[in-house]
């Protein structure tokens, strides 16, 4: 592991950098501005500004920022992802106009000219069919002209001709249908487009325009080229004002919109950091940065604030929420929650989704974490809900569709970690915090999405060594030879790594252990399901309460043998460690399974239908998940309390991880087992009520496995309930994970092709991020 050790010094000195860049000191006071991603068609905007009287450019580094930051191989300003490259189509077009308005960059405006030229059938093609997008109608159009009167000129196709004249046509309609001025919209009103709208349309509105400045900051709706427009335009003092607090502030480029939440901003920045998966290299900055977030909070008096400010403060609010609840920190749903007894905000929640999903998504990922009684926590998903999946039906560029579909698709709590991470870094809009009238705005630092991608790279190199490390071990210990059941090997260490942040390179016996126990639990639970007679599986049990196997032969020989070797390695490494010798707590936590196993044999064998109140007992240990848990926090802890690793004496939240692992599993089984006669909760419950439908009892375990999970939810989460370490809870957490994703919906674990896509994009595919 040489190579991975040099990786893995080579990353911290990245991170290390980053630190010093991001963070000073015990505060985050670098300059929040530093991490917006720019907008090359704000920034043309403020330098096409004259300075009076000197027919010079105003904003010279605007003008300068422009001639620095073209794609020079492509031709284009803008970040150019994937197949999406409206932006980059408008913002190369104002970047264009502006270098022409000062007769410079000729090379710069060449290029320029070309990639407009090759693009806009392309960027503008794929609309032909529907409607276009209103703010490329507007812009591009409005620019296109302004190009025109500045004597530049554009070799368009016959077929772009068309498609460009029925762009007049959409922007007449769009012109004649709405009012200049609408204050419902604010940023997507027409006037939010002063810049790029003819002359006759303003030209008898002008004193409306002033009248409709911020009186605060002398802005237009706080967007930078649309002021720039407005003080072209009148003139007004106030604009100018704003303007140049605009450079001062964003001298490399300017944002969207200006001002921004600052606190957002910074927040974003550390969930980002998060969210990619890089919580081992910036951990402590992350706690520091949200222990001050804590301390600072304070109630805020949102009655009083404009709507936009009202808006800020429930996505800043519903973030702070669910990171600090992430971390164990006691806050309450009505921190952001306030907002459901606010008619104004719903109402513009409900009316400007298109432009306000960035927030309403946020409120809806502050809802997975909720605890039991939490009423608020409940209306506030329903409503966040049906607005997101309301968003899945407007034809809306600025609305990432397949990132919301996941979202509401497949619960966070389903989710494994090293997927999530892989989705967050590839997804372009996963670090949005605002939206302007062209695309979202996002934070961006091409170092730390640099680290994330090669920190991907490496986890994606040592599991895959792990996991050829296991297949070894797999045929070594004769398991590999068993011809019945479920062959799990991949899924067991999909699970184990995917599921967990644990350290690259220092949690490598963590995951191997893990990944065999649940391979163990698999070939010995199909023993018992399959494959042995009740002699030779009450033989193994027995075996395994003495724990002496010599007497065994066949299948039962080869698990026992293998599951002597695994206790012997994990009670080895533990010594080592922590100097502890757990085998007789190991063994018994393992014979407590195989009992349980057996019993559930024998009820089936004799034809038994147990009632709740007894196999509930038994069923949440036959799940065996404890089986894999309480060995790992030995390995993981010194001081993990050993008599909570004694059978009936396992911690609550233990207990609340069985529970909720054999009801998920019932769920989507039950068909399996009543086929072959076994028992199961849903079947149980059918039974025991008279007349009661197969749905209405998958509706009652349903019900109880909500309730369970909340209170799950609140163990790992909360402080002040359990008195495990934040480690041992999260593995708690890893593990529930793995069984919600597992059986979410349907059972992917028996599933011979369920799982092969996040396999491949867990261990073997490139991480892909669009340029």
């Amino acid at each position: 592991m040489k190579f991975e050790n040099c990786f893995t010094s080579d990353l911290y000195s990245l991170a290390e950098e980053i630190k010093r860049e991001t963070f000073e000191l015990d505060n985050f006071d670098m300059n929040p501005y530093s991490f917006v991603s720019p907008s090359p068609y704000d920034t043309a905007w403020l330098a096409m500004i004259e300075d009076d009287g000197t027919q010079t450019p105003m904003f010279q580094g605007c003008l300068d920022w422009i001639l620095s930051n073209q794609n020079v191989v492509e031709g284009l300003w803008g970040r150019h992802q994937d197949d999406n490259g409206d932006e980059t189509l408008t913002s190369t077009l104002a970047c264009v106009v502006a270098l022409r308005k000062w007769h410079i960059g000729s090379l710069h405006v060449c290029k320029g000219k070309r990639y407009i030229e090759t693009s806009t059938e392309r960027i503008i093609g794929k609309y032909m069919k529907g409607s276009c997008p209103r703010w490329l109608v507007l812009t591009f159009t409005g620019l296109l002209e302004l190009a025109q009167q500045l004597g530049q000129q554009f070799n368009f196709s016959v077929e772009v001709k068309q498609m460009i004249t029925s762009l007049f046509f959409q922007r007449q309609e769009i012109l004649h249908r709405e009012k200049l001025v609408d204050s419902r919209y604010n940023r997507q009103s027409l006037l939010a487009y002063l810049e790029v709208l003819p002359s006759t349309l303003y030209a008898e509105n002008q004193e409306d325009i002033v009248e409709r400045l911020d009186e605060s900051d002398g802005s237009l709706f706080q967007l930078p080229s649309a002021t720039a427009a407005a003080y072209m335009l009148s003139g007004n003092t106030k604009c100018l004002a704003y303007l140049k607090s605009l450079v001062q502030r964003c001298p490399h480029g300017v944002p969207q919109v200006y001002p921004l939440s600052e606190e957002l901003i910074k927040l974003t920045m550390i969930n980002v950091m998060d969210n990619f998966g890089l919580s081992e290299y910036f951990g402590e900055e992350i706690n520091r940065f949200l222990l001050q977030i804590y301390k600072s909070h304070e109630k805020v008096d949102v009655e009083k604030m404009a709507i936009s400010s009202k808006v800020d403060q429930l996505h800043k609010a519903s973030l702070e929420f669910r990171m600090l609840r992430m971390n164990g920190y006691d806050v309450l749903p009505r921190s952001f929650c306030w907002f459901l007894n606010d008619e104004e905000i719903r109402d513009h929640l409900e009316r400007n989704i298109e432009c306000l999903f960035v927030v309403i998504l946020s409120v809806y990922r502050a809802t997975d974490l909720m605890f039991p009684k939490e009423c608020e926590l409940e209306e506030a998903r329903e409503f966040s809900r049906k607005l997101l999946e309301k968003s899945q039906l407007i034809d809306d560029n600025n609305v990432p569709s397949i990132h919301i579909k996941h979202e509401i698709s497949t619960p966070w709590i389903a989710r494994l970690k090293h997927l999530d991470h892989r989705m967050w870094i590839e997804d372009k809009d996963s670090t949005a915090f605002s939206i302007g009238k062209a695309s979202l705005i996002s934070v961006y630092s091409e170092k730390l999405t640099h680290l994330a991608q090669r920190t991907f790279e490496l986890r994606q190199a040592v599991y895959r060594h792990e996991m050829e490390d296991l297949i070894t071990w797999v045929k070594k210990s004769g398991v590999n030879d068993i011809g019945f059941g479920r062959e799990k090997t991949t899924y067991c260490y999909l699970a184990a790594s995917a599921s967990t942040s644990l350290p690259i390179i220092a949690a490598t016996n963590i995951r191997k252990l893990m990944a065999k126990s649940g391979i163990l639990i698999t070939v010995a639970d199909d023993f018992f399901d399959e494959e042995g007679s009740f002699d030779e599986l009450e033989a193994l049990t027995k075996a395994v309460i003495r724990w002496e196997g010599e007497e065994l032969k066949g299948y039962g020989k080869i698990i026992f043998k293998a599951l002597d070797d695994l206790v012997k390695e994990t009670v080895e490494t533990c010594l080592k460690g922590h100097g502890t010798d757990i085998t007789v707590d190991i063994r018994n936590i393992w014979s407590e399974t195989f009992e349980s196993w057996l019993r559930e044999t024998k009820w089936s064998k004799n034809g038994h239908i147990p009632s709740m109140e007894e196999y509930l007992p038994n069923g949440m240990i036959s799940i065996a998940v404890h089986t894999i848990v309480l060995p790992t926090l030995c390995l993981m802890e010194s001081c993990f309390p050993q008599h909570k690793l004694k059978p009936g004496n396992y911690d609550n939240i233990t207990t609340l991880l069985m529970t909720i692992t054999r009801l998920l599993n019932d769920l989507q089984s039950y068909q399996k087992e009543q086929e072959q006669g076994k028992i199961n909760s849903v079947l149980i419950h059918m039974k025991s009520h008279c007349g009661l439908k197969i749905d209405d009892s998958i509706a009652y375990i349903e019900n109880i496995i909500d309730s369970k999970r909340k209170e799950f939810m609140e163990h790992v989460l909360n402080d002040g309930i359990s008195n495990l370490s934040k480690p041992c809870k999260d593995i708690h957490m890893s593990l529930c994970n793995v069984f919600e994703m597992f059986f979410n919906k349907k059972n992917r674990y028996d599933s011979d092709t369920e799982m092969l896509e996040d396999i491949k994009k867990a261990l073997y595919d490139p991480i892909n991020i669009g340029k």
